[in-house]
C-alpha cells in the first residue's frame, strides 16, 4: 500500500468514529477533539483548470485561477494574487452558473461556476454582491444609490436614490441581503455628517431608522443584515483593540452588546435549526478562546461546536444547506499534532455541524503558508454547499496565490439520519 494511500485511510478513519457515534450528544464532540493531524502528502502544484485529487482526503479539486497571466483578453490577474473577495462573500451567484474573483482581477472576473472558464469582465467602482435567490442580479450601493445590476448585461437598474445620505456602503465589504433578498444594511452618511447604518427593505421601498454609530463605543468595522432581515449586526472596534459587536432590530433597538473580544469573529451569520438565529465564528476571548462557538442574536447565548485550535475564518455562504458551517484552519503540523487536548487541524477545511453534535467533515487541506492577508485561504462554500472555493500560496510565504475549488457530494437524507444532509 502506498504511503498517500495509508495516509489518506488513517485520516478517514480519524473521522469515522464521529460519524458512527451511537450516542452523539455524548461521544461525538469527544470524537472531534480526539481527530488527528494528517502529515501533508507531497502533490504536486496543479496545473490550471486541471482536474486533480485531494492526497490526504480523496476531494477533487481544481486550481481555477492562474496569477500573473491573461485571464481574458487585456485582463490578467496579478502575480501576487487573484482570488475571490472573503470568507463571508458569496462567490458563485444563485445558480451557481457563475463564480465571481475579485481581488486581483481589476475588477469583477467571472468564470464560469463548474467548469471554471473565465467568460467576462467587468469594472466596478462600487460594492456588489450577489442576489441569493435571483441569478442574473447583484445587489450594489454606490454614492447615493441602492441599484441592481445585471453582470452579464451590464445593466443596472436604480432601487433608490437618497437625497439625505451619501457615501453609502454594503457593509463594507463584509454585507449580505437577507436570505430571500429583500433587505440590506447600509452604511452611511447623514446630512449631519454622522456615521449611520440603516436596514432597506427593497419590494417595500422603505428605509428603516437610523442606528447612530457614533453613539456606540469605539470604531464600527461593517454591519449587515441577517439571514431573516429581522436584525442588524454591527462590528466595532475600541480603542484598546478589542473587536465588540452589537445587534439590533431594524428599528433600531438595541438587543445586545458582546464587550468581550472577538466572541466571535471572523465568522458568518445563519438561521439554526431551531429557528434563532446565530453568529458562527472564531472566539478569541476566556471563556472558549480559539475555540469556534455559535451565538445567538437575540440573547446571546454562546454554544461551544469545537476546542482549541487554529480556526481562522468561518462561512456558512451554504445558505441552502443550512446546519454546517465551513471552518478554515492555519497553522502546521508541529504546532497542532502535540496537543491532545485541543483540534489538530491545519492548514485544512472542514464542514462542522453547528449542533454542537461535533460531526464534521475534513474537505481539504489547503497547502496554505502563513505570509499576509492576502495568501489567507478564506474558504467559502456555493448555496448548496456542494463546491468550496478557497486560496494557497502552495506551501511557499510569499508565492503567487491562487484559488482553487473542491467538490462535494452531498447525498440525500435517510432514516437513519433525520437530521439531513450528512456528508460522504
Amino acid at each position: 500500500m502506498s504511503k498517500s494511500r495509508r495516509l489518506m485511510i488513517t485520516g478517514l478513519l480519524c473521522v469515522l468514529p464521529v460519524f458512527l457515534s451511537t450516542d452523539r450528544a455524548a461521544q461525538a464532540y469527544e470524537a472531534l477533539s480526539k481527530t488527528r493531524a494528517v502529515v501533508t502528502p507531497s502533490m504536486s502544484y496543479p496545473g490550471y483548470l486541471q482536474p486533480v485529487t485531494d492526497a490526504a482526503f480523496g476531494t477533487p479539486f481544481t486550481r481555477v485561477t492562474d496569477p500573473g497571466q491573461k485571464l481574458l483578453p487585456g485582463i490578467s490577474c496579478k502575480p501576487a494574487y487573484c482570488t475571490h473577495r472573503y470568507s463571508s462573500s458569496q462567490a458563485w451567484n444563485a445558480d451557481q452558473s457563475l463564480l465571481l474573483i475579485v481581488n486581483g482581477c481589476s475588477g469583477f472576473c467571472f468564470l464560469n461556476g463548474s467548469t471554471y472558464v473565465p467568460l467576462f469582465h467587468r469594472t466596478v467602482p462600487n460594492e456588489c454582491e450577489w442576489h441569493p435567490v435571483d441569478p442574473a442580479l447583484m445587489i450594489c450601493v454606490a454614492g447615493s444609490e441602492i441599484y441592481t445590476w445585471n453582470p452579464r448585461l451590464d445593466i443596472r437598474t436604480a432601487v433608490h436614490v437618497f437625497a439625505e445620505y451619501k457615501n453609502l456602503q454594503f457593509g463594507p465589504y463584509k454585507g449580505n441581503p437577507s436570505k430571500d433578498g429583500t433587505r440590506l444594511a447600509v452604511r452611511a452618511t447623514n446630512s449631519q455628517g454622522e456615521l449611520v447604518a440603516f436596514a432597506y427593505d427593497i419590494p417595500a421601498q422603505r428605509k428603516y431608522p437610523d442606528i447612530k454609530l457614533a453613539n456606540l463605543s469605539g470604531h464600527n468595522g461593517y454591519c449587515t443584515i441577517s439571514p431573516s432581515g429581522r436584525y442588524v449586526f454591527c462590528a466595532n472596534a475600541t480603542f484598546d483593540g478589542t473587536d465588540t459587536a452589537y445587534v439590533f432590530t431594524t428599528d433600531g433597538v438595541q438587543l445586545q452588546h458582546w464587550t468581550e473580544h472577538h466572541r466571535p469573529g471572523h465568522g458568518d451569520i445563519t438561521t439554526d435549526t431551531d429557528g434563532s438565529e446565530v453568529y458562527v465564528g472564531i472566539s478569541k476571548a476566556n471563556p472558549d478562546k480559539f475555540h469556534i462557538i455559535k451565538r445567538r442574536l437575540d440573547d446571546g447565548a454562546v454554544t461551544d461546536l469545537a476546542p482549541y485550535g487554529d480556526g481562522q475564518h468561518a462561512s456558512i455562504r451554504n445558505i441552502n444547506r443550512p446546519g454546517w458551517v465551513f471552518v478554515t484552519y492555519s497553522g502546521t503540523y508541529s504546532e497542532v499534532a502535540g496537543h491532545l487536548d485541543g483540534t489538530q487541524l491545519y492548514q485544512e477545511v472542514i464542514a462542522l455541524r453547528i449542533d454542537g453534535s461535533g460531526e464534521l467533515r475534513r474537505v481539504i487541506q489547503t497547502r496554505n503558508a502563513k505570509y499576509d492577508y492576502w495568501s489567507e485561504s478564506h474558504a467559502s462554500p456555493s448555496p448548496d454547499g456542494s463546491q468550496v472555493i478557497w486560496s494557497s500560496n502552495w506551501g511557499i510565504p510569499g508565492g503567487p496565490v491562487a484559488d482553487f475549488v473542491a467538490r462535494l457530494s452531498w447525498p440525500a437524507p435517510t432514516t437513519s439520519d433525520q437530521r439531513g444532509n450528512n456528508p460522504t
